[in-house]
């Protein structure tokens, strides 16, 4: 492994990391009401649209990335069909 894919690894890392905040906190406190709902659904297809790409071009980092943030927009997904409205 060289040094410019060390590079897309971080940069795969930083990239995926960032949807853990939301996602740790949505489940902390069962409240996802302010996310929007199309939001995560462009995620997930971009992520989706990622993946088809990262796969047939065989880019580690760029699939690495994607499959995480697909997981994590999976989850704020299932929270926010799943977690009750605050009232």
């Amino acid at each position: 492994m060289n040094l410019v894919d060390l590079l897309g690894y971080f940069g795969a890392f930083l990239s995926a990391i960032t949807f853990m905040p939301q996602v740790w906190l949505a489940w902390k406190t069962k409240s996802v009401g302010d996310l929007s709902i199309w939001m995560i659904l462009i995620v997930v297809t971009s992520c989706v649209v990622w993946l088809i790409y990262a796969v047939n071009v065989k880019s580690g980092p760029v699939l690495a990335a994607n499959l995480i943030v697909l997981a994590l927009s999976l989850l704020l997904l299932y929270f926010k069909l799943t977690f009750k409205k605050p009232e």
